[in-house]
């Protein structure tokens, strides 16, 4: 297996050579992808360099982290890389794990590996509690949007993508910017990919973020509905239609019968003055309460229809 690391380069001059020299040699190809660096990162590796492994490459305007790393992933594709590990640039991301990254896809027993900061109770003393709580809730809303609900810390970008699965992903669309590891999570998902986590300790330095998290959660909480409802509708309608569509379909109509005959109901109660009788109450809330069991039960499908065979392992047979 031909391992390859993709490394985007955006205001990192300071910790990139660092993370470069603790590549160890396992990995044959290193891509440093400058992003439009005003640092001129690509230029400063090229020039304080030597590692035969490291090959810069250049976008030609700021693409955002999606949009640097889709340009590793075409570059490994076109070089002919098997597994592609995908490290930042500002030393948050340890090198030296990388063969913990590989090894689940090395033994067929998953398509893609990310990292995950909430396995250990440990590896959480250097996050800030703002950090902790928002990839908290990202990662139950990512559950929903993506369906790999035993999957936790989405937003992690320490990943291991085998090279057969890239191949069935549409690179071109992917989210370009911050967004990038949760819509990868959906379409990996579509395609039926198996992903595993692989724990690993947060490590907060010196560097900056530029994500600001009071402006990407409004659009954050959007993308991930419309990936859900998108998810949900090939998955369960167009692909296949199952006792989970069953479920859901007769979920969402019984609690709309619900509410829609208990708001006319409490509407005609208050124009007339005269209470609704329990009948009445009844009738209204029976649906409802036996729609949301039907809802409960389209989750629990859900949650048992993550998938469970690794899907490069077939690809991979001529």
């Amino acid at each position: 297996m031909r391992i390859a690391v993709a490394i985007p380069c955006y205001k990192v001059t300071q910790h990139v050579l660092g993370v470069i020299d603790a590549i160890g040699p396992e990995v044959e190809r290193i891509y440093a992808v400058d992003d439009a660096c005003p640092e001129g990162s690509g230029r400063f590796i090229e020039q304080s360099h030597r590692d035969p492994r490291v090959r810069v490459l250049y976008n030609p305007e700021n693409r955002g982290v999606g949009g640097a790393v889709v340009t590793a992933y075409q570059a490994a594709l076109a070089d002919g890389m098997d597994i592609v590990v995908k490290i930042d640039g500002d030393g948050q991301m340890d090198p030296a794990l990388i063969p913990k990254f590989v090894q689940p896809i090395l033994r067929g027993r998953a398509d893609y590996t990310k990292g995950n900061r909430f396995y250990r109770p440990e590896s959480l003393r250097g996050m800030p509690r703002i950090r902790l709580l928002g990839n908290a809730a990202l990662s139950f809303v990512t559950k929903l949007s993506s369906g790999y609900w035993p999957v936790m810390d989405p937003t992690n970008g320490y990943t291991a993508v085998h090279a057969e699965v890239l191949r069935q992903l549409p690179l071109e669309k992917l989210e370009r910017r911050y967004f990038f590891e949760s819509d990868m999570l959906y379409r990996l998902n579509i395609i039926r990919a198996v992903v595993q986590d692989v724990p690993m300790d947060a490590v907060y330095a010196d560097e900056q973020s530029n994500l600001k998290v009071s402006r990407v959660l409004p659009e954050f909480m959007g993308k991930h509905v419309k990936r859900f409802f998108k998810r949900y509708v090939y998955v369960y309608l167009v692909r296949d239609f199952n006792l989970g569509s069953v479920y859901s379909l007769a979920g969402v109509l019984l609690c709309a019968l619900g509410l829609g005959f208990g708001a006319a109901q409490w509407i005609h109660s208050v124009a007339t003055g005269v209470p609704a009788s329990s009948g009445t109450v009844m009738l209204a809330a029976l649906p409802l309460i036996i729609g949301i069991q039907f809802l409960i039960a389209f989750l629990h499908h859900d949650v048992d229809n993550v998938p469970r065979e690794p899907l490069s392992a077939a690809l991979a047979r001529p």
